[in-house]
Parts: C-alpha cells; structure tokens; sequence
C-alpha cells in the first residue's frame, strides 16, 4: 500500500487515541453479550422470576443510560466523582464502566473506522481514480430525474403553526428551508464531481444562501429564545467543527480547505456576538438597528479597507493559512480572504430579514383575510416584481464572466435569494408543501460537504482540491458513480447521526461545570496523546 506521504503526530495521536477506544468497545460487546446469554440462561431456569425481576430493578435503580450511551448517575456522590476515576476505568477495562458506555465508545469506533475510510479513499492506492468528465445532457437528466423521483414519493404538505401568530402561514419554514438547503447541495456536489465550470455563479449564489441561513437561523434562535448560554454555544461549535477537526488530523490538511466551515463559524460568532451584547435590550428597536449598523461597520472596516484584513487575521494565520499544492505562490491567508469576502455581507441580510420575519409573517396573515380580488392583485404584483428582479440581475449579473462577476457577488446576492423567497411563498398552497427527500438532505449538507472531497472525489495529497473522481468500477462511470454516491450518501447519513450521538455525550445541555471538566480533560488527553506522538516519530532518528 502506497500513502501520500510521512505520518504526522495529528495521525500518530488518532491512533493512540482511537484503537484503545475501539478494543474496549469490542471487549464491552462481548460482556454485554454474555450477560444477555446469562440473562435468558436464567429465564428458561426454574428461579423465581418476581425475585429476579426485584433484583434486576435494584442493579439498575443507581444509574440512567443516556442516549448518547454515558452513565449518568443519580446518587451525588458519583455525580461529583472526578473525571480522572473514569479515564482510570477506561485504561483498568472496569466491566461496568464498559457495559455502561457501549453505546458510546460504540460510536467513536464507528467514528474512527469512517475516517480509516476517508483515509484509504484519499491517501492511498488501493483505489482506483478517474478523471472528471462534464456532459449538460447527462448532468440535467440526473438532475431532473432526481427532481421528479423526489416529487413522486416525497410531497408532504404541512399544517404548522407559526410560533409568532399560532396560525400556518408556514412563511419560510423549517420544512421549505431544509428543503431549499437539499435541492442547492445536489447541484453543489454534482457541479464538483463533474466540474460543471459553467453554472459557477449559480454555484456563488447558493453558497451565499447557506450563509444568508447561517444568519436567519441563528438571529432567530437567539432572539426569541434567548439562549446565550455557554452549552448552548459549545453544541453549536460542535456541529460545525466535530467533523471537519478529525479530518483535518487524519488527512493531514488545513481548516481552510473545507472553507465552508470557518465561514460559518465566523459568522455564527458574529451573529452570536451583535445579539449577546447588552442582550436585554435586543427588543428595543433602535438597539437592534444600531447593532445591525455595526455589523456593517465591522465588515466595511475589515474588507473593504486595504490591509485591515490582513492586520486582524495574521495572528490566526495558524489556523486559517492555506497554500493549494498546485498554487503554491498566493499567499497563505488569500484562500481566507477570498472565500470570507464573497459572502461578508449576506449573512447580515439574512439576521435583517429574520428580526422583519414576525412582520412579514403578520402581514401575509392578513393578506390571506382580505377579499379575493385584492388577494390576487397584491400577490400578481409581487410575483410581476420578483420575476423583473430576477430577470434584470440575471441579464447583467450572472452573465458575467467568472471573475467579473465575483467583484459583484458580495453586493448583489441578496438579490437572487430574494427573488426565491418571494416566489416560494407567494401561496399559502406554495407554502406549505416540501419534497422531504430534498429536506433529508439538507439536514446532512455539512457532512455531504466534507465528506465528498474524499470518499467521492479525490485529491490524494494533503491540502489538494480534489480534481478527480474515486473510481470502485473502473470503465464504468455511471455504474461508478452509483455506487460511489450511494456509499458516499450512507457515510453522510452515519456521520451527521454520530456528531450529534457524541454531542449529546460529551457536551450537557444543562451542566456548565461538567462541560468545562470534559472539555480541560479533552484537551489533557490531546495534549499528552500529541506528546507521545511526536517522540514515536522522533524516536527512530534518535536510533540511528
């Protein structure tokens, strides 16, 4: 077996890490089946089945099994034990302690094993690769078959209520935003994987929809619950970056590569820092519009003015520095500055038309109250707007030629993504349908997204845009891509299921003293497990 290159420590360190976990998890099975073979050993027996029934109550009556598989006890005294007895118990292979966490060292094992996959895929030879190949044909037959396949089993009209009027109005709901998430991923990864260069600015638009989202959805959260609590935003890195750090460990590659996920982070800080500020003033009016007005300040400040950029960013260079093997010569923040600046201001739009939403919503109430005739002329006109909106941007906009129309993306995004909201929700009837399959996968975009750049497609070097395809059928494309997509759509799935599995394990919704304990002692393990890394790597040389 061939690999791209050396061990790193990052690599070395998962693997200290990770086989410990999967050797217990494979000894806590095979206890948890003994003790089901013993159990139904002694159904069949002649023993008292009430006795048995009391004894088994009184062996579970101190612990509750979460769903994420860690014990949580009810007696205080355990509660407040130290979290070095449970790494104690980890390395002394306590049966209990296994029983009582198989679920979980379960799903880091799973965890693990889906990464190797990544691994095998992207850094070694044992699969095979294929070039990229682009037919209009093709790529919209498959498209609009998967349109259609999605219509004729997925439709689902809903009947929620709105939060803000208790009716369904249903005016951008979660249904018709996990759907609108879907339909732009597919086009997103088929654009990839058959390098689709021609629908590149469409391609733009809908990055800036995901982050105009990113600035909707998390303006709305903390508006009306207003819930800056510190679980609240631990859960919250969590789902952006559980994924996308382990990738970055096993393969060898930098943040910056998967872009999609510091541009969220960046702008769910932001969104979280304009509304956690001075947060019990967020219902006054003037409030909101001064920290809307200093969300555009800051933007203005960082990356329109010449050098500001680089002065706020060198120090996280780090983190965000990236050098494409194949463009060695930019500089390492220029990913950074390019993929933040395209969408720097769309994310403020989305939080403007989330605190307007309740409003909206209340007057599309009324709207639908009034008689026929004016019903129909408001929402012609609007539809009228929408459509010569649409067209004049699509005119002069879009067809530009790829770098042209990047100068104009960040100031005119708004203007595709409105002109959808509008006609999406022209209709109650509009409204309040989605096709599901489209909204199953929107809910694993950022898996699907991760995800494809390595058990999809394929780059074979660190930090390398994955300019070819994973080949498991060689000469046979579509057969190929069959099976690829299909593997590759089962990992997603498993993926999104097992961040928030780990999530709900090691991050409590409720216990701040608990989440700081896990997080110190995380960063202890990591620490030593880097340490121990490094000297194994070093070790030879001191050898010779």
């Amino acid at each position: 077996m061939v690999t791209s290159g050396p061990l790193t420590p990052g690599q070395v360190s998962f693997l200290l890490g990770i086989v410990p976990v999967i050797v217990a998890w494979i000894y806590s099975e095979f206890l948890e089946y003994k003790k089901n073979s013993f159990s139904s050993k002694v159904r069949h027996s002649d023993v008292n089945l009430v006795e048995l029934g009391n004894h088994t109550v009184k062996e579970d009556d101190g612990a509750v099994l979460l769903e994420g598989g860690v014990l949580q006890s009810s007696s205080p005294k355990l509660r407040s034990s130290s979290v070095t007895s449970y790494i104690v118990r980890f390395f002394m292979m306590d049966e209990s302690f296994l029983i009582e966490n198989r679920l979980t060292l379960r799903a880091i094992s799973e965890f693990g094993f889906l990464l190797g996959y990544f691994y095998l895929c992207d850094r070694t030879n044992l699969l095979g690769e294929s070039k990229k190949s682009y037919n209009r044909d093709l790529f919209l037959f498959l498209y609009f078959l998967l349109i259609i396949v999605a219509a004729m089993t997925s439709f689902k009209i809903h009947h929620d209520k709105s939060p803000f009027s208790g009716k369904s109005i249903l005016y951008l709901n979660r249904h018709q935003t996990e759907e609108w998430k879907g339909w732009m991923q597919v086009l997103f990864l088929m654009y990839h994987y058959f390098a689709a260069t021609e629908i590149y600015n469409a391609i733009r638009v809908f990055i800036a929809a995901y982050v105009w989202m990113t600035g909707f959805g998390n303006f709305s959260y903390y508006y009306i619950r207003k819930d800056f609590s510190l679980p609240r935003f631990a859960q919250m890195m969590w789902r952006l970056n559980f994924l996308v750090l382990f990738c970055c460990i096993v393969l060898n590659n930098n943040y910056t590569l998967y872009y999609i996920c510091p541009m969220h982070t960046l702008f769910t800080l932001m969104v979280y820092g304009a509304l956690g500020i001075l947060n019990k003033y967020n219902e006054i009016g003037s409030v909101m519009a001064v920290k809307i007005l200093g969300c555009f300040f800051v933007v203005i400040l960082v990356w329109e003015i010449p050098g500001v950029f680089d002065l706020v960013w060198s120090p996280f260079t780090f983190l965000l520095g990236y050098n494409d093997p194949a463009k060695p010569n930019f500089p390492r923040l220029h990913e950074w500055h390019f993929r933040s600046g395209l969408d720097r201001y769309i994310w403020i739009i989305g939080m403007i038309y989330a605190y307007y939403h309740p409003t909206v919503e209340r007057w599309m109430e009324k709207l639908e109250e009034t008689e026929v005739k004016r019903r129909v002329s408001v929402k012609t006109g609007v539809v009228i707007i929408s459509l010569v909106m649409g067209y004049l941007w699509f005119e002069y906009i879009y067809k530009l030629d790829k770098v042209t129309y990047n100068k104009y993306h960040p100031y005119t995004s708004w203007i595709p993504i409105t002109v959808y909201i509008c006609l999406r929700n022209v209709s109650q009837s509009l409204r309040s349908y989605s096709l599901t399959l489209f909204a199953w996968l929107g809910k694993i975009t950022l898996e699907t997204y991760i995800s494809q750049i390595h058990i999809w497609l394929r780059s074979g070097v660190p930090d390398g845009q994955p300019k070819l395809l994973l080949s498991l059928i060689p000469g046979y494309p579509m057969l190929n891509f069959m099976l690829t997509t299909s593997i590759y759509v089962v990992i997603s799935y498993r993926l999104f299921e097992l961040t928030g599995t780990l999530k709900t394990a090691f991050v409590p919704s409720k216990d701040n003293k608990r989440l700081i304990y896990n997080v110190v002692v995380a960063t202890a393990i990591s620490t030593v497990l880097y340490s121990l890394s490094f000297l194994f790597l070093k070790m030879p040389r001191f050898l010779v």
